[in-house]
């Protein structure tokens, strides 16, 4: 486990605790620790390494043998004691953003509610608006955000970063084996769809039923579904994530291409090439063709096979939707889709400043390596309490750091910025002289997620409508499994953004990635730019950088559409810098 997932944990300890009513020092010590955690410097299974874990502040003896637990099991006795007392339900209630452990344990005194299900069930007979504090206006917010969170959590589901991270662990574990020659990710994962329900593999091998015997036998493996000679589909164990179900395909090297591009998809995607495969004479199947009048069949050892036989450019995976990648194939008007080659640098980083974890200098140093241009430094303004955000002096003393810093290195740039609140009537959290005196702004909402329609769309259109502000941050809000999007009128924003000339943030976060892959190819045909930004506040999270280019790539992007793919002097340029 990370330090995110391992203070996540706490946080949740400390809500099963606040439910039932313990000791609220208790509650404390768990949030706390969770803080602590999340601006480490390093991480947790680095430190218990080294024997070091009793230095972390906030964190006495038995906090340290939990974290202990669950860096070696994935979970802590403690937590999975208090969760079996509590129904399953009760955290994802509390996982509905303005519903607290409070509120949850009223509901479920007062009217029994244990599940999402159950609250949207009273609040629609309003059975919620007689309880002590509550009212019509509560009422209709909390059915709101419960019917919100019922559409768009992802149950089932798994982020992409979660859900390759498994593929590699046991595409690693089978490649191990002497008798496996090669093992590839095919299905929606390599698509790089933003959440996956299982995942699939294919192995090559001359010896299938021996492969399958070693798949089926893994430590992590809960159940066998499916056996047989050439496939079989298991439930992997993910500890406290859960669990995630695979299926593996054994087959010779001589129809790998074919097969990886059946197993791929997509389902429309494939059905239009057996269309082609048709016009032709040819029958189409994971196998390879088939010539309909002969018989004869041609096996495709690599993908593009495939496509040059139907006459057509390879298309990249990200994109075989069928949303029209097909007809440009055949027309020769395929997207040069941008790459991880093409980004010169991230633009919405936070510092130990704000609620990062780590100084200036330090991420400056990281950035060289990853070979950037320049960097932004776009610590939280003072509304965002939570985080740390910076008052107007402390934002000018960081505005000194960065350029203090900046002479002592020539060959990236380093732009001094703010994540600055959007505040619930479209102003910004810090004033237009505050603003001018930066080099990037981000505007983004942090509060008040739960407005309304108009008076969400109303609040971000001001926002964009501010001569400072460069780039709205994760523009729709979204969390998976944590936070449905904003109520949000998105065409109206996206020609907002257009007149005022602002970039709209893919958010490379695997808990956000917003914009999603649908809104961002909206964004590339209505004129906008875009900027796919990290939102890091560790340096590991600068490796996150790869699920929003996959965004990208999805939304049919290209460098030209995205503005941290431009050279310094062309972005400075667009940003309005000639200091």
């Amino acid at each position: 486990m990370d330090n995110s997932q391992i203070a996540d944990m706490f946080s949740r300890m400390a809500m099963l605790l606040e439910f039932k009513g313990e000791d609220p020092f208790k509650v404390k010590a768990y949030n706390n620790a969770a803080r602590n955690i999340k601006r480490l410097d390093e991480e947790l299974f680095h430190m218990y390494g080294k024997g070091n874990i009793e230095d972390i502040n906030g964190i006495g003896k038995a906090l340290e043998d939990k974290i202990i637990q669950m860096l070696e099991k994935g979970t802590f006795k403690a937590y999975e004691k208090v969760a079996e007392e509590i129904p399953e339900g009760i955290m994802e209630i509390m996982d509905i953003p303005g519903i607290g452990p409070k509120q949850a344990r009223l509901f479920y005194e007062k009217l029994g509610i244990s599940s999402v299900d159950g609250l949207v069930k009273a609040a629609g007979e309003h059975r919620i608006r007689k309880l002590p504090r509550m009212g019509p206006k509560q009422e209709e917010n909390i059915l709101r955000s419960a019917i919100r969170y019922q559409q768009h959590n992802s149950r089932g589901r798994h982020t992409i970063a979660f859900a390759m991270k498994m593929a590699e662990e046991i595409r690693e574990a089978l490649c191990s084996a002497e008798f496996i020659e090669n093992v590839v990710i095919a299905g929606s994962l390599r698509r790089k769809k933003e959440t996956v329900g299982d995942i699939d593999l294919i192995a090559v091998s001359s010896d299938p039923e021996k492969v399958v015997s070693f798949f089926t036998g893994m430590e992590k493996v809960e159940d066998v579904l499916v056996t047989g000679t050439h496939k079989a589909s298991i439930i992997y164990s993910c500890n406290t994530m859960g669990s995630i179900n695979i299926d593996l395909r054994v087959i010779d090297g001589h129809f790998l291409g074919s097969m990886l591009q059946y197993l791929t998809g997509s389902k429309e995607h494939n059905i239009h090439l057996r269309k082609l495969a048709l016009l032709k004479g040819y029958s189409l199947s994971e196998y390879g063709f088939t010539d309909q009048g002969t018989d004869k069949s041609v096996s495709c050892k690599r993908e593009e096979d495939v496509y040059r036989l139907l006459g057509l450019e390879y298309i990249p995976a990200e994109i075989r939707e069928d949303l029209g990648e097909i007809e440009a194939s055949q027309s020769g008007n395929l997207p040069a889709l941008v790459k991880k080659e093409d980004i010169r640098g991230d633009l919405h980083i936070h510092s130990n400043w704000s609620d990062g974890t780590v100084g200036i200098e330090n991420i400056v140093q990281a950035a060289v390596q990853r070979g950037y241009e320049y960097i932004a430094i776009t610590d939280h303004s003072p509304s965002t309490v939570i985080a740390n955000g910076l008052s107007e002096k402390r934002l000018f003393e960081h505005v000194n750091e960065i350029r203090c810093i900046q002479e002592e290195y020539d060959n990236i740039r380093i732009l001094s910025g703010t994540e600055c609140d959007i505040l619930a009537d479209g102003k910004l959290d810090y004033s237009n002289g505050v603003l001018e005196e930066l080099d990037i702004v981000i505007a983004a909402v942090h509060a008040g997620q739960n407005l309304n329609r108009e008076k969400m769309t109303r609040r971000i259109v001001a926002a964009l409508e501010n001569e400072h502000v460069d780039i709205l941050a994760h523009p729709t809000g979204r969390k998976f499994g944590r936070r449905a999007a904003y109520d949000l009128d998105v065409d109206k924003i996206f020609a907002v953004a257009k007149d005022n000339e602002k970039a709209l943030e893919i958010n490379s976060s695997p808990w956000r990635l917003d914009l999603n892959d649908i809104n961002a190819k909206k964004a590339k045909e209505n004129g906008l730019k875009i900027a796919i930004n990290t939102d890091a506040h560790t340096i590991e999270h600068f490796d996150n950088i790869g699920f929003g280019i996959d965004v990208a790539r999805r939304g049919w992007l290209g460098p030209d559409d995205i503005i941290n793919c431009m050279g310094m002097k062309e972005l400075c340029t667009w940003l309005g810098i000639h200091k």
